[in-house]
């Protein structure tokens, strides 16, 4: 039993570790409701000393790396003494190396390697130079690409053309509204988290796992998760004031992945028996790219990620249709464009929470209370599994520097999508 910690000391002796906090929830049940279940910090270590008369007592906890915080000598020692000059020709070179160099360490598997593919930039950067690599590997299987959407959903119809122009095994998971609320419950729980926008794009990862698990033998799946987050790819960043508050977020995106982005990709492929693997989150590149100068990470010319985007013009790794097509949330792009999936999920949830449980959300959850029907329900679903553990999220995660009431990209007033879409 966890009692309150004072001098980095734990009194009542009773330790319990688990990759998931639903493998620790019949532990506290069986103990105390009072036992707390925290995260552990990512990119940290703790040693403990289990001697002491039967007790556990936490010695230390520390960062073994965060490479924001390095000093930039150290950030090019990560990268191997690349050169470090700022041109932007040499910075788009050092870019592409490192890129390469993460997708190559990560081909070592005794599992078939596939790739998701949404036919966004990320995933499309990814699947491109996997399959570009597996070549020169001389790997002896074809590389599985899988996408997920309804027939006329720009995802599906983008990852086609990604598929046909880097000659991958491709497959498609045709994906309804029906079937994803259906699916909701489970996501929740495999998740441990209530947020919005985690559970939307939850969804549809979660379903072409199970797809991939159930229908083919790839086991280790390349992903392109990281990258927004790194690079400044969500749409609120047009409207960041300064390069330097862009670069802040950017950061601060990075430190919250175990409770968004990350959390969505691992818990979801991990629940079909699936290994994870995402080049942009390696640890040299992202040293390496936060440690530019912050202007030059910012969108240009309209276009966010403009900077990666530009380290592969003119290589013809991918359509270049796709390498400067706009940002699409994951959970909009596999769905019409007529009817995104979040607007689906929410009428038919519209019934399910009614006005009065609305006006009480406040008193009923008072840490993050719920500030839609959707969210209502999505708590619901959370207190069921998880009663009592809502503080496991700190906040909701929602666009910077615009009046959002959603998190949906879709909601913005700065959408654009590319007009084939």
């Amino acid at each position: 039993k966890q009692s309150d910690r004072k001098n980095d000391q734990i009194n009542d002796g009773f330790l319990a570790v688990c990759s998931e906090a639903k493998g620790l929830i019949d532990i506290t049940h069986a103990m105390d409701t009072s036992v707390k279940i925290v995260p552990f910090l990512p990119g940290h270590f703790e040693v403990f000393d289990l001697k002491l008369n039967g007790k556990v007592r936490s010695i230390q906890m520390e960062r073994f790396h965060c490479c924001t915080k390095e000093p930039a000598h150290a950030i090019y020692d990560l990268v191997e003494r690349l050169p470090t000059s700022f041109d932007e020709e040499t910075v788009k070179s050092n870019i592409r190396t490192l890129f390469e160099s993460a997708v190559r360490k990560r081909l070592m598997a005794s599992r078939r390697i596939g790739c998701l593919l949404s036919g966004g930039l990320d995933s499309s950067l990814v699947a491109a130079t996997l399959l570009k690599l597996a070549k020169e590997e001389k790997l002896q299987y074809p590389i599985q690409t899988f996408s997920i959407g309804s027939e006329d959903s720009p995802d599906i119809i983008a990852a086609r053309k990604v598929s046909a122009h880097i000659g991958s095994e491709h497959h498609e998971v045709n994906f309804s509204a029906e079937e994803g609320i259906q699916a909701v419950e489970d996501v929740i729980f495999h998740l441990e988290t209530y947020d919005i926008t985690t559970i939307r794009a939850s969804v549809g990862m979660y379903l072409v796992s199970k797809y991939i698990r159930e229908k083919s033998d790839s086991v280790v799946i390349f992903s392109g998760e990281g990258s927004d987050e790194l690079t400044q790819g969500y749409i609120y960043f047009h409207k960041a004031p300064t390069p330097k508050a862009a670069s802040e977020d950017s950061v601060r995106l990075m430190k919250e992945l175990y409770l968004f982005d990350v959390l969505r990709a691992d818990r979801t492929t991990a629940a079909h028996g699936l290994e994870l693997r995402v080049p942009f989150l390696d640890h040299r590149f992202t040293a390496y790219y936060l440690s530019l100068p912050e202007d030059m990470r910012t969108p240009k010319h309209g276009v966010e990620k403009h900077l990666l985007r530009d380290s592969f013009k003119d290589l013809n790794l991918i359509p270049d249709e796709i390498l400067w097509r706009r940002k699409e949330a994951f959970s909009d792009g596999m769905t019409s464009v007529k009817k995104s999936w979040y607007i689906s999920l929410q009428e038919h949830l519209e019934s399910m929470v009614n006005d009065d449980q609305m006006e009480k959300a406040h008193k009923t959850f008072p840490h993050n209370p719920p500030p839609t029907k959707e969210a209502y329900y999505f708590r619901q679903v959370f207190e069921k599994h998880y009663p009592g553990r809502a503080e496991w999220l700190s906040h909701y995660w929602m666009p910077r520097w615009t009046n959002a009431t959603d998190p949906s990209a879709r909601t913005l007033a700065i959408y654009n999508p590319d007009k084939e879409q």
